[in-house]
């Protein structure tokens, strides 16, 4: 199904009189270009194509900083990541005599604290609200990676249970989001969280368990593709090769135990062309472990596999024949040539004439995160400071759990090979609209427009206002309407939309004057209240028609 199509079916269930989305549309179309340097026209409609693939959702002043510079400059701000561990997540959930933690006081951080399983779910759920707070403030790629390799490396945190590593898993992934591949692996294969999650640290010689060692291959460096040819007996090895990693509850580690290890050779199949992994005694068992992840990267399919997820991350989900030989293949033979540090492949895709080629703009339906981030990014929605956490932590609260019910609850993803709709085929990023998804998000917008959520005594509300007055042409109702359309939809739209949109501003008057004058009467006195009211009534009006619209939905 085109993906118009399917717009236009679920919009016409949802708005009495839908408009017709306008423009180019990739649908089941290819791009014909590949990894040469995107040398074409630089202007807002391509600065906002990067933002959005790139961030979640971009503020008014970003489109017009990155607009004034180059391909080049724009694509290495974004990838100029802040490589310093932010401030860890705190206890905000001792507040007024309640949930009092004898170990935490409030305000300080819990994730070096001992574990206590009354508290487990209130730190995990700190965890997420403060997640959900460095995405909102980020302004480069930095979080948006976070969730792409914590999709990739999925772990749930109910079924890891130790908010500590949770929370150390998830500082895993920033920390190696844009670095070495291959150290990566090596780490996030005996890290406490991941050894919980997939039972690695109920691996033993007596008692070999295949989990991790399967989807080490399956799903975290090799895929299932037809050029991935391991072996269930080499599942098997890799597992012997892992047996021993345990975790300390006490001092919140990993660590090798040496009497659990299984000290015999083990055999790989012809895939890994019949190498031996010699069986080690003593503390050189943990050794195996880098041996078998060294032996797993001679693979070529490994930078494939990783380039084409990366590809469907941010770019699309289809990768047909021409697509693979023009893109994955060269991508994937960058990445290996760079010794498989993960910038270089980023680099050069955001740079590419492929990536901004017209089939690869408007291409994708915005995952929860990216409609539930992106939409308190691009509104500037204010949230409460650090001085007042509580509160703070309240609102990232409900951003997080809109997305959950939403379908994308992060931190806890249906499974270990993430959410469906990154490798689901052939629905792929449909899945994330249905008849129960598609009105939640318009509630959502909505709601946050019209009368704000309020919780403690703070309103989480879009300022109209605020929002219009960074328009660059705030006065003039026409481009004000295109303004806004720029901003908020990553396609144009008809003539018509734009009529009705303009004569939303207008309330249905025909002159263009009396927009302006309301305007310049409210900036000359904030307190008129008749020409506030006036502004903001319908400013709410055609932003909240501008949300309904199919276009909305897409990045």
């Amino acid at each position: 199904m085109q993906r118009r199509d399917f717009f236009q079916q679920v919009s016409t269930a949802l708005l009495s009189s839908p408009p017709k989305p306008t423009g180019t549309g990739r649908g089941e179309a290819t791009p014909a270009t590949g990894l040469a340097k995107y040398s074409g026209n630089w202007g807002r409609a391509e600065t906002a194509h990067l933002l959005r693939r790139t961030l979640f959702g971009f503020k008014q002043s970003e489109l017009e900083a990155f607009s004034k510079m180059n391909v080049d400059t724009a694509v290495d701000a974004l990838l100029n990541i802040d490589t310093n561990p932010p401030s860890p997540p705190i206890n905000a959930y001792t507040s007024n005599g309640m949930n009092v933690d004898p170990d935490v006081p409030a305000g300080q951080t819990w994730v070096n604290a001992k574990i206590n399983p009354v508290f487990n779910n209130l730190r995990i759920q700190s965890v997420k609200a403060w997640w959900t707070g460095l995405k909102i403030e980020d302004t480069t790629i930095r979080e948006k990676l976070v969730l792409f390799w914590h999709n990739h490396f999925s772990t749930e945190s109910q079924v890891i249970n130790i908010p500590q590593f949770f929370y150390q898993n998830n500082a895993l992934l920033r920390k190696h989001c844009m670095g070495n591949f291959k150290t990566f692996v090596k780490e996030m294969t005996i890290d406490p969280g991941m050894l919980r999650y997939l039972n690695g640290y109920l691996n033993t010689k007596t008692a070999p368990d295949e989990n991790y060692a399967r989807e080490l291959q399956e799903l975290f460096t090799l895929g299932k593709g037809k050029d991935s040819q391991y072996t269930e007996d080499d599942v098997k090895a890799a597992a012997k090769v892992l047996t021993g990693w345990r975790v300390n509850n006490v001092n919140l580690s990993s660590y090798f135990d040496s009497n659990k290890h299984d000290t015999g050779d083990k055999q790989f199949s012809s895939f890994y062309n019949n190498a031996v992994i010699s069986g080690k005694t003593g503390a050189a068992g943990a050794d195996e472990t880098d041996e078998l992840v060294n032996l797993i990267f001679l693979q070529n399919e490994v930078a494939k596999f990783i380039c084409r997820k990366i590809y469907r991350f941010f770019l699309y989900h289809e990768i047909d024949s021409n697509v693979e030989t023009k893109v994955i293949e060269p991508l994937a033979d960058i990445f290996r040539n760079n010794n498989y540090e993960i910038k270089p492949v980023l680099e050069t895709l955001f740079k590419s004439e492929h990536f901004f080629d017209t089939l690869s703009m408007a291409c994708q339906i915005k995952s929860p995160v990216d409609f539930t981030i992106g939409f308190c990014r691009q509104f500037e929605l204010k949230f409460p400071d650090s001085s007042d956490y509580v509160k703070q932590y309240y609102e990232w609260n409900y951003v997080q759990a809109v997305s959950a019910v939403l379908q994308q609850d992060t931190g806890d993803p249906p499974n270990v090979a993430g959410w469906p709709a990154y490798y689901q085929v052939p629905m792929f990023n449909e899945t994330w609209i249905n008849s129960d998804t598609l009105p939640r998000r318009m509630g959502l917008a909505s709601l946050l427009i019209f009368t704000g959520y309020s919780r403690g005594g703070y309103l989480l509300i879009v300022d109209v206002l605020d929002f219009a007055s960074k328009m660059p042409n705030v006065q003039d109702p026409g481009k004000l309407v295109d303004d806004l359309l720029e901003m908020l939809l990553p396609l144009a739209v008809e003539q018509s939309v734009k009529d009705i949109l303009k004569a939303g501003l207008l309330n249905g008057q025909s002159m263009d004057y009396y927009w302006t004058d309301a305007w310049n009467a409210y900036v000359a006195n904030n307190n008129d209240t008749a020409n506030k009211n006036y502004c903001t009534a319908q400013l709410k009006l055609v932003i909240s028609y501008i949300l309904n619209l199919a276009e909305y939905q897409l990045s």
